[in-house]
This record gives C-alpha cells, sequence and structure tokens, in this order.
C-alpha cells in the first residue's frame, strides 16, 4: 500500500509515518508537508536515512495547491490519503483565524476533490475531539455527539469533518472520519502543554497554567493514536467516524504537578495566567464503538507515558532547539505577556 501523508512532519503525522515503516514492510509513504513553523524535517532524519529513496519519499508542498495535490496522487500511484495536515495551536486560532481556515478547510476540499477525481479507493481523515465542544462534568463523547466547535480552530476541524460527510454522501468518496483526544509523547512542538511545561521546568522558568488550571483533558499517547489511525485506515467502514481516547481524564494542573514531581522541581515554578477565550472545561472521549468495530484499545498507561515522555525531551535537546524559531519565540512571548 502506497499511502499520501499529508503534514508528515508535525507531531502525529511524524509518529505515524514512522510507526507504519518499521511495523509493516507492505507500506511505503509519500510525505506532503508545507513545513510551516511546527513542521520539522528532523523529526524523521532517521526515517529519511533509512528509508528514503525506496519506501519513503518526501515532498514540500501545500495541501491547497490543486494541481501539485492531483499530480502526486497519479504521479505516484497513491492507494489511501491519511490527512493530519492542520494548522492545530487552538492559541494561534484565536490570534488570527484565517490560516486555519486556509489549510484545514480549503486544504481538506483540495484533498478531497483531488481523491474524487482520481478514483482513490481510500481517504481518512484525523480531526479533534475539540469539533464536539464541551462537556459536563459527567459523561463522554460518543460518535453520535453534536458538533458545536467553540474555537476557531475547532470550528475548522468541524468544517473539514463536515466536507469529508458531503463528499461520502454527495460523491460516494470512500471517506473515514477519526476523531481523537489530546495527544502527548515524542516530537511535539512546544506550544502544547506538555512538551512546553517540559521545556519551561527545565530551564527554572514560571510556568503559565490558564484559569484554575483545572480545566480536565482526556490524554492519549501519540503511539495509541497511531494505532487506531492505522486500524482505521485498514479496516474502517466508508462514511464512518471512529473515537480514540484512553480514559485517562487528568486536570491540566494535575498533568503541570506531575511533570514537576518527575523532573524534581518546585511547584512554585506554577504561574495562573489569565484563561484563554472560550477555553472548554472538560473533553472525555468514549471509544467503545472504535473497539467493537475495529478493535482499538489503548496500550500505554498515562504515568509510563509521561516519564518516558519526559525522558525524550531531556535526551533530544538538540531537536527542541532546532523547533525554537525566531517566531516560535516571538508568539510564545507575545500571547503569554498578554495573559500575564
Amino acid at each position: 500500500m502506497r499511502l499520501l501523508v499529508t503534514g508528515g512532519c508535525g507531531f502525529i503525522g511524524a509518529n505515524f509515518i514512522r510507526h507504519m515503516l518499521t511495523s509493516r514492510d507492505d507500506v511505503a509513504v509519500v510525505n506532503l508537508d508545507k513545513l510551516t513553523y511546527a513542521g520539522n524535517p528532523l523529526s524523521l532524519s532517521d526515517i529519511e536515512e533509512r528509508f528514503g529513496g525506496s519506501r519513503y519519499h518526501f515532498v514540500k508542498g501545500d495541501i491547497a495547491d490543486a494541481p501539485l495535490v492531483e499530480s502526486l496522487l497519479r504521479d505516484q500511484g497513491v492507494d489511501a490519503v491519511v490527512n493530519f495536515a492542520a494548522e492545530t495551536h487552538v492559541d494561534r486560532s484565536i490570534a488570527d483565524p484565517a490560516p486555519f481556515l486556509t489549510t484545514n478547510v480549503m486544504g481538506t476540499q483540495v484533498l478531497l476533490e483531488a481523491a474524487r477525481r482520481t478514483g482513490l479507493p481510500r481517504f481518512v481523515h484525523v480531526s479533534t475531539d475539540e469539533v464536539y465542544g464541551a462537556l459536563g462534568p459527567e459523561g463522554k463523547f460518543t460518535e453520535k455527539t453534536p458538533l458545536a466547535p467553540n474555537s476557531p480552530y475547532s470550528a475548522s476541524k468541524a468544517s473539514a469533518d463536515l466536507l469529508c460527510r458531503a463528499y461520502f454522501k454527495t460523491y460516494g468518496l470512500p471517506v473515514v472520519v477519526t476523531r481523537c483526544s489530546n495527544n502527548y509523547g515524542p516530537y511535539q512542538f512546544p506550544e502544547k502543554l506538555i512538551p512546553l511545561m517540559i521545556l519551561k521546568a527545565q530551564a527554572n522558568e514560571p510556568l503559565p497554567v490558564y484559569g484554575d488550571g483545572l480545566q480536565v483533558r482526556d490524554w492519549i499517547h501519540v503511539l495509541d493514536h497511531c494505532r487506531g489511525v492505522e486500524l482505521a485506515l485498514m479496516k474502517g467502514e466508508p462514511g464512518d467516524i471512529y473515537n480514540f481516547g484512553s480514559d485517562n481524564e487528568k486536570a491540566n494542573l494535575e498533568v503541570v504537578r506531575t511533570l514537576l514531581a518527575i523532573l524534581g522541581k518546585p511547584e512554585s515554578l506554577i504561574r495562573f495566567v489569565a484563561d484563554r477565550p472560550g477555553h472548554d472545561r472538560r473533553y472525555a472521549m468514549g471509544f467503545e464503538y472504535a473497539g467493537k468495530r475495529l478493535g482499538f484499545a489503548p496500550q500505554i498507561a498515562f504515568a509510563d507515558g509521561l516519564s518516558q515522555t519526559v525522558a525524550w525531551y531531556r535526551e533530544n535537546a538538540d531537536w527542541l532547539q532546532a523547533v525554537q524559531s525566531g517566531a516560535y519565540r516571538e508568539f510564545m512571548d507575545t500571547w503569554y505577556e498578554e495573559r500575564a
């Protein structure tokens, strides 16, 4: 099977490519990535060395570039698209929603249309639990939960999900949509909670925690998510939606305190800052349907995964240094200065 993986130099996409190429010998990957600030070729440098020229091929490009996308599907003999490409950081979507609409909505439409025009037999669109909005203190999201996005980011992802539904219903395009809870693990860009807190704690800098820090998320290790996407690719029913979670509901403040304990740093580093606008209070994913239909089950316990993640960031200082560009520092400094 020859895959076109979009956004393959990002956090989840890079882990997915790594998982597929190292765990299977019947898969080849074409990686299409625009290399925005969060796309890092270093995340796959060893994969390039090991599989480049045979089972791995990188193409720098934009999923919104229709001629490029269609030519790749035709010329590379692609059997399936797995779409990870997206602007993903909620804070950035609040500061400037426009790039999220361009990539997440229009880019997905370009991919879908190219897949339709070339008769692609398989299309997996990777989405998020944030399209469901916020939960109350009880219950979990299911695949039947109505979409109620509360940020420009989640609205753009919900729009893409609906386009996938429309292309399945209208054109019969064999689209599968996956939605996952909060990911953590290696190669995550340090603007997200866990790597940001690791980075700041190691530098003995204040750790900015939104509001009271009691926002609850269901944390899943990125490798468990990648296994779920693999199952959806291989076994998912066209037109279906599959939720992936891990039954690891943790308040943000609890996660931060656990990280400080692992790193041997004092909780006095915690600084509560003004909450971000429209901050959802709680997410929790019910994944019984994916378990029943795909055989999905998370394998990595949160305590083990978090310790492994901290160790990875400690051991990969060069990777961290490379991703902390001037643009990264400028946004992070400005955003958190405004919330202080």
